[in-house]
């Protein structure tokens, strides 16, 4: 069997990695060189932790447990079992913590709520103002701007026979038919299956699709009809300089309590109001220390389109204040800023996936969750 994977990203890498590992001969495009868009541009996290109970959770996990296989074959992607603190500043975010931990399925999320002592000895560099933690064995880390190459080096150096891993950069995908993809140079490439990983291109050769109109260079056979429920997010996040003390686990503070619906409990609706600039910029912290040392902070939300081209300093400016709040001393310089993009799905769907030809798949959507349920994803695209 031969698979046609487009996109380089960590979604396309790990369905190259998927079908390699099934036998399946793959051809890999990429429009860039290498991957350039939210599959580096992110944390790294692979959060279980925050998911929502059921289906999230077990995908979350299945991922996880993929994750450390991966890490036993390709090291250089940085996968390191970590764990995570989610940190309370106040009465109201303990609270809800507490609740956290007394989830029936807390221990599949590895929670234990320690007290301010406790969270200090497992994160001896968290030295500021915080009244409690939760643990979260279950989150691991990953190096992001590794990844996406790390599992290409392995898949060529590893493609037996010879010739069963094609990796093709530069080549943009801009037209399917059955069973094959045409690229911008003219060339078809043709498989058993074709699998779409484009992250956040909603227009393109998949934007007719995402709108609800026929696909592109299929015909009207192939309609989508009503389009997903997929929209774009924007963030903007930092590195600093290395950080004299080492962070044992990745941090999150009790503004994360609102995003992931593993806290969507009874607490949550007596947080009070985040702080103005937070609100604005629907900031929460998240903390991880990269191997050099540096931070990685993050990290704001944008749903509205068009997005700003800039970044907007007073995000950077709450987010380092929050970090210096609950290490208790003053992070290093920052030494870079950027901005990302990514694809999320809306509805109840956890990712979208859908046929757009005989054939041809779009895998789309994961969001906040890509890159830690990318692995588990790709496993279901070829049951």
């Amino acid at each position: 069997m031969t698979v046609v994977v487009v996109g380089g990203g960590v979604l396309g890498m790990m369905h190259a990695l998927e079908a390699r590992r099934l036998g399946h001969h793959v051809i890999h495009l990429e429009r860039e060189p290498a991957a350039r868009g939210a599959s580096v541009r992110n944390f790294g996290l692979i959060w279980v932790s925050g998911r929502a109970p059921g289906a999230e959770l077990d995908l979350a996990r299945r991922a996880r447990a993929r994750w450390a296989e991966i890490a036993g074959e390709v090291p250089g992607i940085g996968f390191r079992p970590n764990g995570s603190l989610t940190l309370a500043t106040d009465a109201a975010e303990l609270q809800l913590l507490k609740e956290a931990a007394s989830r029936a399925d807390a221990d599949l999320r590895g929670f234990e709520l320690l007290d301010q002592a406790a969270a200090r000895g497992i994160n001896p560099a968290l030295g500021g103002e915080f009244t409690g933690g939760l643990l979260g064995r279950m989150d691991a880390l990953v190096e992001p701007r590794l990844v996406p190459a790390a599992l290409r080096d392995h898949l060529q150096a590893t493609a037996a026979p010879a010739g069963s891993y094609h990796w093709l950069p530069g080549r943009e995908a801009v037209m399917v038919a059955g069973h094959a993809v045409a690229d911008q140079t003219g060339a078809w490439h043709r498989g058993d299956l074709v699998v779409l990983c484009t992250g956040a291109a909603h227009t393109g050769l998949v934007g007719p699709h995402l709108a609800g109109r026929p696909q592109a260079g299929v015909g009207p056979q192939h309609s989508a009809g009503p389009g997903p429920a997929v929209r774009r997010v924007r963030l903007q996040m930092m590195q600093t300089l290395p950080y004299p003390e080492r962070l044992t686990t990745s941090v999150a503070d009790g503004d994360s309590l609102r995003y992931y619906p593993g806290y969507d409990l009874p607490g949550r609706q007596q947080l009070p109001a985040q702080a103005l600039e937070a609100a604005r910029a629907r900031a929460q912290l998240l903390l991880v220390q990269r191997p050099d040392g540096g931070l990685t902070i993050g990290d704001t939300h944008e749903y509205e389109e068009p997005f700003a081209f800039d970044v907007d300093e007073n995000a950077y400016d709450h987010l380092r204040s929050r970090a210096q709040r609950l290490l208790g001393a003053r992070v290093p310089r920052v030494q870079r800023r950027w901005a990302g993009v990514y694809s999320q799905v809306t509805g109840d769907d956890l990712y979208h996936r859908s046929e757009v030809a005989p054939g041809v798949v779009l895998v789309t959507g994961a969001g906040g969750r890509g890159m830690t349920c990318a692995p588990a994803i790709a496993e279901e695209t070829f049951r």
